[in-house]
């Protein structure tokens, strides 16, 4: 019994500091706080993205200044990512189609951008757009050095801390508009039509105040009549509310006439009388 006695103790005692390191190393792995993160990400909007610039698939250098004139998206995430960023860069690419229908793909731009800087070089981002099936002209995947991915995600208000699987982030879309102002936050990995064709809409048609000339005015038509048909997944003209326009102006200018040949009777028998 004696000579069991030694080993069980140490075995004790290494199983205790085996608990102790996994304990403590539990504690130490940061936990994404979600409600945090998304105050950080709302708190972004209005901010400039000014001085920043990457390397595209094919190591050209691409400024985000160069896309001032048109909106523009921009989407962060990490090629090691086998879950969510995947998904959300599918569902991403279905809502484009959808948006590139209803204002042509010259009217917006997108990036993707790889936030793990050590991994995510223009080389393995090229990979990852064709396994992501991504081929757009207006689209491109791109990387950046340590300070330059530090300083974008402190600007858009992206967050996200290491985990066992790789990182844990918040899933945002970020909406620039053509000054390089953020304009909206659109988040989670499963992003429909009208989460990125109701705020192109709103920055393509609705943020000039100009209802004087023609364009203008087409514009605020547009603005109110460009709706989501769920049944099609697509955006289309709704043209009722102009027969509806129509109709209402047809009965008005009936009434009225009606009411002036019953006036002008009135009158022509009161002259008579």
């Amino acid at each position: 019994m004696r000579s069991l006695a030694l080993p069980l103790a140490i075995a004790g005692l290494l199983a205790a500091i085996a608990s102790a390191s996994l304990h403590n190393a539990a504690a130490a792995t940061p936990v994404l706080d979600e409600r945090e993160a998304l105050r950080i990400s709302q708190s972004a909007i209005g901010r400039r993205l000014d001085g920043f610039e990457f390397r595209d698939t094919e190591r050209r250098v691409i400024r985000l200044a160069d896309y001032r004139g048109k909106p523009l998206l921009v989407q962060l995430i990490y090629t090691s990512c086998y879950h969510s960023c995947p998904l959300a860069v599918q569902t991403l690419d279905r809502a484009v189609e959808a948006a590139a229908e209803t204002f042509g793909d010259k009217a917006f731009e997108i990036v993707t951008i790889g936030f793990d800087y050590r991994a995510d070089t223009p080389e393995r981002l090229r990979a990852y757009a064709k396994d992501q099936g991504i081929d757009r002209t207006n689209w491109r995947f791109l990387a950046g050095t340590p300070e330059t991915i530090d300083r974008l995600i402190e600007t858009i208000g992206f967050v996200f801390v290491p985990s066992p699987r790789g990182f844990d982030h918040l899933a945002q879309t970020t909406v620039v508009d053509a000054n390089g102002v953020v304009f909206r936050q659109i988040y989670g990995s499963e992003i429909d039509a009208p989460g990125i064709v109701e705020p192109l809409k709103a920055l393509l048609y609705g943020r000039t105040a100009d209802f004087v000339s023609v364009s203008g005015l087409i514009n605020r038509l547009k603005l109110f009549c460009t709706i989501y048909d769920p049944r099609s997944e697509r955006y289309r003209f709704d043209y009722s509310i102009f027969i509806g326009i129509a109709v209402g102006g047809l009965i008005l200018s009936t009434m009225a006439g009606v009411l002036a040949r019953a006036i002008y009777r009135e009158f022509r028998t009161g002259r008579n009388a």
